[in-house]
C-alpha cells in the first residue's frame, strides 16, 4: 500500500514560518482593534480594498488634511468627506471637537459608524438621502476613485451640491486642468502621502485660501 501522505504538497519550513508570521500579524491586528475599544475609528481599522479602488493617506496626510477641514469648517461647522475615509477616521479621532462630519462612501463596511454613513455610488451624483440639504457643509473634502475625467465630472456633482462653497480635492497630478473647468479648484504645494506608494503622482486642490500652501 502506498503512502497517503506523498500525495500531499508540503510546504517548505520556509512558507510554513512565513505563513505563520503572517497569521500572528493578522491576529494580532485584529486584537488590537477589540482591545483598544476607542480602535474602531483609526486608521485602519477597516483595511483598505484594492478592488474598490482605496488606497489610504499615510497617517501624517490624513491628519493634514482633517486638520485643515477643521480650521476649514469654523466653529460648529460641518465637514463631509467624499470616498476619503482615511480623512474621516482621522476627524473621528477628534470626537467632541466643535464640528460634525458625514461619510459619503461606496464601502458598506463603513456603515459602522451610523447615522454618518451615506452609501454613495459616483455614477449616480445626485442619488442622496433627502435629508442631506443642498449646501449644509462648510466643506467638502473629496478624492474620486478614479483618475478619469468622467468620475471626477460627476463626483463635482455632488461636491457642489454639498458645499457652501469651500471645496478640497485630493486626485493626481494629471487631473490639474479637469479639476479646474469642474470644479474651479486650483493646485496647492502640500503633497499627499499614501501609506504604500502609488505609481500617479497626487496633489491636492482648493478653491480657498487654505493652509496648504
Amino acid at each position: 500500500k502506498m503512502d497517503d501522505d506523498d500525495d500531499i504538497p508540503q510546504l517548505s519550513s520556509h512558507t510554513l514560518a512565513a505563513l505563520q508570521e503572517f497569521y500572528l500579524e493578522q491576529q494580532q491586528r485584529e486584537g488590537m482593534k477589540t482591545s483598544q475599544g476607542f480602535n474602531q475609528y483609526s486608521i485602519g481599522s477597516i483595511e483598505e480594498d484594492w478592488q474598490l479602488s482605496q488606497f489610504w493617506y499615510s497617517d501624517e496626510t490624513a491628519s493634514c488634511l482633517a486638520n485643515e477641514a477643521v480650521v476649514a469648517a469654523g466653529k460648529g461647522g460641518r465637514i463631509a468627506c467624499v470616498s476619503a475615509p482615511s480623512v474621516y477616521q482621522k476627524l473621528k479621532e477628534q470626537d467632541g471637537k466643535d464640528f460634525s462630519v458625514c461619510i459619503l462612501e461606496y464601502d458598506r463596511r463603513f456603515s459602522v459608524y451610523g447615522e454618518e454613513f451615506i452609501f454613495y455610488d459616483y455614477n449616480y451624483p445626485l442619488n442622496l438621502p433627502e435629508n442631506l440639504l443642498p449646501h449644509s457643509f462648510d466643506i467638502v473634502i473629496a478624492d474620486p476613485p478614479y483618475l478619469s475625467e468622467e468620475c471626477l465630472k460627476k463626483t463635482a456633482e455632488t461636491i457642489k451640491y454639498l458645499t457652501k462653497g469651500k471645496i478640497l480635492l485630493c486626485t493626481g497630478a494629471i487631473m490639474e486642468e479637469q479639476a479646474a473647468k469642474h470644479l474651479g479648484v486650483k493646485i496647492c504645494k502640500f503633497i499627499p502621502k499614501h501609506s504604500r506608494n502609488l505609481a500617479n503622482e497626487f496633489r491636492c486642490y482648493v478653491n480657498y485660501a487654505s493652509g496648504l500652501n
